[in-house]
């Protein structure tokens, strides 16, 4: 099993879940954040095409999130899931059709060598869902819009081989940004983004000896840097052998493999 991210920041989102059975291969998008073009971009930087996609989650509406992954679906036929909630979100974007499914909250998504477990979040959209992916033998959890942390979350991300965590905002960098003071309550809210003080205390209680890779992800540009959130969840593995990488807007990550 490994994964990548495509790109990661306010700009677009996109993860690659790849699990291998035999000869075969299954992968799944989270997310699709992006334009057609520049997704198919950066798939083939990842070394695959759009027509290597068997199934995409959508995660919620926020358009970094959601980009092409609808135009995608239709245009490869590729089963695309998403929450009851983010659908009536998107509106008539979304038209009901053969390809859409909904994914609930602790129910088991199966594609090919993967499952999928989608579980709520505290995030400002309508039914937001993150996940955990698995091969059987070894399980990443993305977690990449929360505003708080919450029990429920814990419980799906205990046990993770890797983890891609949402490392928003310094605080001090928020209080002290140009950024309107509605705006600044919003993303440090409990319905907003993670700081990295938030996240590194996620990571302190989710950490064990065999986590492999922690991802720090969506970044933001003004308000983060790449030092301050790899410091944070390095500082929160506590000596634990476990690779910090950070996930870039422009470059996402190379692919992790977790076995």
């Amino acid at each position: 099993m490994r994964f990548c991210s495509l790109g990661s920041g306010s700009a677009g989102n996109a993860w690659v879940v790849e699990a291998r059975c035999c000869a075969s291969a299954s992968r799944v998008l989270v997310d699709c954040g992006f334009s057609l073009r520049e997704f198919d971009a950066r798939l083939a930087r990842a070394g695959l095409a759009s027509e290597d996609i068997d199934a995409i989650f959508v995660t919620h509406e926020h358009g970094d999130h959601i980009g092409a992954a609808l135009g995608l679906s239709r245009r490869r036929r590729i089963p695309l899931w998403m929450s009851r909630g983010t659908w009536r979100a998107l509106g008539e974007t979304a038209r009901p059709d053969d390809l859409l499914h909904f994914a609930r909250d602790g129910e088991a998504i199966s594609v090919g060598a993967l499952e999928l477990r989608p579980f709520t979040v505290p995030h400002d959209a309508l039914e937001p869902l993150q996940l955990s992916c698995s091969d059987g033998a070894h399980r990443l959890g993305i977690l990449t819009d929360a505003g708080s942390s919450t029990a429920h979350m814990m419980a799906h991300l205990a046990g993770c081989d890797a983890i891609a965590l949402e490392c928003n905002h310094d605080r001090e960098l928020l209080a002290r940004s140009r950024y309107p003071a509605s705006l600044k309550a919003r993303i440090g809210g409990a319905l907003g983004h993670l700081s990295n003080d938030t996240a590194a205390q996620i990571l302190a209680e989710c950490r064990h000896a065999g986590l492999r890779h922690v991802v720090a992800a969506h970044l933001s540009a003004e308000n983060n840097t790449p030092e301050l959130a790899a410091d944070a969840l390095a500082a929160a593995c506590g000596g634990a052998e476990s690779d910090v990488v950070v996930a870039t807007a422009l470059g996402g990550t190379p692919w992790l493999a977790l076995g």
